[in-house]
């Protein structure tokens, strides 16, 4: 790679420098604006005012976002992995909205998907306590991922029987018009939100609620138990906030010295 690129990669990604620190906290704070920016337009007194004043400033920071992700591509040796990895799609996704509202009106909206650029707080700020807590969250995720979907698959099948049963017993007259719309009502009860649109009336359909009820506050654990088994298991380990200049990725152990996902010198 070219010293030039090395040199930009270093003030981008890294915050180890002087230069590299001011860029990120710079660009945490015209992350900070943007956001504040894209809320005020949709409060409609601010907009009625300031809309022009808005909607220029979000311009200004749109393309400004722009070149700093054109950089971000050139400055690293392997820019589709890049563009593909998490920070890389956030970072597409913060400046899509606001050329997408030239042809779709109100997609700006979506503009609020710059605040999951502020994650990078944790890096600039050297915090690597946090990183190596999120690693572990991570590996916990992952780890549980085949447990939680089978407990995913035998909620869904009890909320099928549960709205066909309630479809059965309390039928159209309580609102229960199909066996999908009495599946929603399910769904809303065991997991105890309970929006009240629609009621069992009947003392076997009110039986059944009652039922469904004590079903659903007693799987709200099991996820959590999952998880928490998971993240014992898996332990915590040290990281360092470094950045490979090859894939952008981060979370390595503190000791390395080559990146562990694409074997890159660090």
């Amino acid at each position: 790679m070219a010293p030039w690129r090395l040199k930009l990669h270093t003030v981008i990604f890294e915050a180890d420098t002087p230069a590299g620190k001011a860029f990120d906290v710079g660009l945490l704070i015209a992350i900070v604006l943007s956001v504040i920016c894209v809320m005020l337009d949709s409060v409609e007194d601010y907009a009625a005012n300031y809309h022009r004043p808005l909607i220029i400033a979000e311009w200004i920071f749109t393309i400004a976002f722009t070149i700093e992700y054109v950089l971000r591509l050139i400055c690293v040796a392997r820019p589709g992995r890049y563009a593909l990895s998490f920070f890389g799609l956030v970072d597409l996704g913060s400046i899509l909205p606001t050329y997408l509202s030239l042809m779709i009106p109100g997609a700006e909206g979506l503009l609020v998907i710059r605040s999951l650029r502020l994650l990078r707080v944790f890096r600039v700020l050297k915090l690597a306590r946090f990183l190596s807590e999120a690693s572990a969250l991570r590996r916990a995720l992952i780890a549980a991922r085949p447990k939680v979907v089978v407990f995913l698959v035998t909620i869904l099948i009890l909320v099928c029987i549960l709205g066909a049963a309630m479809h059965l017993i309390e039928g159209e007259a309580s609102g229960f018009t199909s066996i999908p719309r009495s599946v929603y009502w399910a769904i809303v009860t065991v997991t105890t939100v309970g929006y009240g649109d629609i009621a069992p009336q009947t003392p076997l359909g009110q039986f059944l609620a009652a039922v469904a009820i004590i079903i659903g506050y007693s799987l709200i654990i099991v996820p959590t138990g999952i998880l928490s088994a998971e993240l014992s298991a898996s332990g915590r380990r040290e990281v360092s906030t470094q950045v490979c200049t090859a894939c952008a990725r981060e979370g390595h152990d503190a000791d390395a010295a080559y990146c562990k996902y694409c074997g890159t010198k660090l």
